[in-house]
């Protein structure tokens, strides 16, 4: 669980840096939130990060994003959770 937070915490603190890119008085609103797409709901997709979780996919994550070298199995892992991570958050599904 540790893990996942971290991973949050990171894409949370880099889409609010984004953001604050953007906040130049270009008239930045907020798109409010994304649509899952058909079939998921909040709490699938939290069932299926938290299997993901359970392998340990966080770790593969963090060792991902550092240049770390992952096998094929493992980079699938990483892209689908990061996948339903931005599919997560971009749904508000953790407000």
């Amino acid at each position: 669980m540790r893990g996942f937070l971290t991973v949050v915490f990171v894409t949370v603190t880099s889409v609010i840096l984004q953001g604050c890119g953007g906040a130049s008085g270009g008239g930045y609103s907020d798109p409010g939130p994304r649509s899952l797409p058909s079939g998921q709901s909040c709490q699938s997709i939290r069932g299926e990060l938290n299997r993901l979780d359970s392998r340990g996919v966080p770790a593969q994550v963090e060792r991902a994003s550092s240049g770390g070298s992952l096998n094929a199995s493992q980079r699938s892992d990483v892209d689908r959770y990061n996948e339903l991570l931005n599919q997560y958050l971009g749904a508000r599904c953790h407000v």
